[in-house]
């Protein structure tokens, strides 16, 4: 078994192996979602990483040691944002769109059995999904969290082009966009005011001829001499 102490986690940040003979018999691969495109990343030794997980954790602040057991594998842009927006919608159905399909087909070991390969993803569905789909194992626990809280902490170091300005527009961008949807928007929303204000009274009379006929009811249970002034 092998085994070595802590502190030599990361004392060695060229190979992040500080010397040891690992045997890795699976490889991780993790999958980013952001406004700008699909990324996918490499993570080094990964099964050696999962046994010290609190030192990952202060690591991913870290760009630095960061990048020494996370490398980019691929970078997809999307096209317009009329693209951006038809992939997250797919992504918040748990759907795999066309355009995630084909770029994890493309760069995803072709030599390597699937078995071998882990992908982590940051939602279920979408694990799930991709599984049925292309025959990926999915992870979305344990340090999987960890490396993609890492990769959104730094991911305008990892990709190269990338500014904190552009990524923060395409957020923008996305969101106003991804929001408008979601609420049905609609630029005649003035006349639906109207309509709804109608309503409104409408159901307004309604509760008060409705509360006026109780009232009578209870004069009558309490007060039966008075029945008569009722019709009156």
């Amino acid at each position: 078994m092998v085994s070595f102490s802590r502190k030599c986690l990361f004392r060695n940040e060229s190979n992040f192996n500080c010397g040891i003979n690992n045997r890795i018999v699976n490889k991780l691969y993790v999958l980013y979602e952001h406004a700008a495109g699909y990324a996918l990343f490499k993570v080094k030794e990964f099964e050696e990483i999962a046994m010290f997980l609190p030192q990952v954790e202060k690591a991913t602040l870290n760009a630095v040691k960061f990048k020494t057991f996370v490398n980019l594998v691929a970078f997809l842009p999307f096209k317009s944002g009329t693209n951006a927006l038809d992939n997250i919608n797919s992504l918040s159905e748990g759907i795999i769109h066309e355009d995630l399909q084909a770029f994890l087909q493309t760069n995803l070991p072709q030599n390597v059995k699937k078995s071998k390969i882990i992908l982590g993803v940051g939602d279920a569905r979408i694990g799930s999904a991709i599984q049925e789909t292309l025959g990926y194992n999915c992870q979305f626990t344990e340090i999987v969290p960890e490396i993609l809280r890492g990769i959104r902490y730094h991911f305008h170091e990892l990709i190269e082009g990338l500014s904190l300005s552009s990524l923060g527009s395409a957020e923008c961008s996305l969101g106003r966009s991804y929001s408008r949807a979601k609420v049905k928007f609609n630029v005649n929303r003035a006349d639906n005011m109207v309509i709804h204000s109608i309503g409104l009274v409408d159901q307004l009379d309604k509760d008060i001829n409705t509360f006026s006929m109780r009232l009578k009811e209870w004069y009558s249970y309490h007060f039966p001499r008075i029945i008569e002034n009722h019709y009156r």
